[in-house]
């Protein structure tokens, strides 16, 4: 996968520049706040359709700008090439395939496919395990084009299961339509807790191997935690299994007016030597696994989906050492599309350097150094 053209219009502090990219590795330097992690954070939201900054989109649109929109053409694997573009305003997105608008996010999804490493990434160990639950979502995303569209009928049918607890009379609670709805919601999480325990099975098959080649020790793999277990998706019964466990907390929800159960409420941890890495590690072990897991999720694009995804390396070297920074870059495939951004230079490996582009960003603005 590799992105040849990048154009940005209103993108934060960008007014207008596009970009074509010639060579593998691609890196931005200047100092903060100048606008070389928008270049970034500009291919993912083309790749995702959201950012990985700000939870509000409209913070994206330059300041006194009405629109920003993002544009990109790319060669996919089987050297097929294709426009994507997202234009972004106060009524809403629009997400266009080959100048063809898209009526679902679903149908736009897993084309570009990008693993992003940030500073923040730190929070899917520490953070809660809602952040943990989108992390696994947006990558889920990139794998399989359907995952939106099963997740957000899952949405659909919990927000309809709320709605119905939550009305004021009980003397009109209509058990048999409840019993529906609750069906509905349990094929869903069986179909959604299968595709995650399935992509995070072809993660484990890389971690450990990936997390010795850059730290040198330690069984790391990541434990997803559901309230159905991966022993349970072997029963013949398990739509019923699933369905007493809802049976069972009828009262509760009647009383608390939520649904008490549900992959919406999942959560997964890494554990390294069968330590739980959020709880017994140090901070420099945290980041080594996270870093692990991205280049762990890699391998699974590339072996188990046949694409290389693009990476994106958003100021990570300066808080590694040396021989840390030189096993994640020689872990890199010398065809894999690469973007990088540092505030000094010498962060970088020398021999990364000649092998890149390298463009100087002051204000919005981009120089390429010749």
């Amino acid at each position: 996968m590799f992105l040849k053209n990048l154009e940005l219009n209103n993108f934060r502090n960008v007014s207008k520049v596009s970009f074509n990219f010639d060579k593998k590795i691609n890196i931005f330097i200047g100092n903060n706040a100048q606008g070389k992690t928008n270049v970034l954070e500009s291919i993912y939201f083309l790749a995702i359709t959201r950012s990985h900054r700000t939870h509000n989109e409209l913070n994206l649109i330059r300041s006194d700008e009405l629109y920003t929109k993002v544009a990109g053409v790319f060669d996919d694997d089987m050297d097929n090439t294709h426009a994507l573009s997202i234009l972004l305003n106060e009524k809403g997105k629009k997400v266009s395939v080959d100048n063809l608008v898209q009526k679902r996010i679903s149908n736009y999804l897993s084309r570009l496919n990008v693993i992003m490493f940030c500073p923040d990434d730190l929070e899917i160990i520490k953070g809660s395990p809602s952040i943990r639950r989108k992390f696994l979502n947006i990558e889920l995303s990139q794998f399989r084009n359907d995952y939106v569209f099963k997740l957000k009928q899952y949405n659909q049918i919990l927000k309809q299961r709320n709605e119905y607890l939550k009305q004021k009379s009980n003397a009109k609670f209509d058990k048999a339509y409840f019993n529906i709805i609750t069906d509905n919601l349990v094929l869903k999480n069986i179909e959604l807790v299968k595709i995650r325990y399935d992509f995070i099975n072809k993660i484990n098959k890389y971690l450990e191997g990936v997390f010795n080649n850059i730290a040198g020790f330690g069984k790391l793999e990541i434990k997803y935690k559901s309230f159905i277990h991966e022993e349970d998706l072997k029963k013949d019964n398990l739509k019923d299994f699933v369905m007493n466990k809802y049976n069972s907390l009828f009262m509760s929800e009647l009383l608390q007016k939520t649904t008490l159960l549900g992959c919406h409420k999942d959560d997964f941890k890494m554990v390294l030597n069968d330590l739980d890495v959020t709880e017994f590690c140090s901070q420099g072990q945290q980041r080594l696994s996270i870093l692990s897991l991205k280049l762990a999720e890699i391998e699974v694009f590339i072996k188990e989906k046949n694409t290389k995804p693009i990476i994106l390396l958003d100021d990570i070297f300066s808080e590694l050492d040396e021989i840390k920074k030189n096993n994640i870059i020689n872990y890199f495939k010398e065809d894999v599309q690469i973007f990088i951004t540092t505030t000094d230079i010498k962060d970088i490996n020398e021999d990364l350097r000649k092998k890149s582009d390298i463009y100087v960003v002051e204000n919005g603005s981009f120089e390429k150094e010749e």
